[in-house]
């Protein structure tokens, strides 16, 4: 995943769809730590680019629960 999600295309899903994208996210973050720990990590700066785009999906999952 190499493009930025942006906050204003994400506020306009459901609930659903925004809890599919964070599972989503948090998969790929698994596969690159898994692939950090096996010491083949090809693109490293994807680490902060899923966690910036998880907290983004969280906050905008937060601010629909009113």
């Amino acid at each position: 995943m190499a493009k930025r999600l942006k906050a204003r295309d994400l506020s306009n899903l459901s609930k659903i769809e925004l809890l599919e994208k964070e599972k989503a996210l948090k998969d790929e973050l698994f596969k690159l730590n898994s692939q950090r720990y096996s010491g083949r990590v090809e693109k490293p700066h994807l680490f902060s680019l899923v966690k910036r785009d998880i907290a983004v999906v969280e906050t905008i999952l937060s601010s629909k629960k009113d």
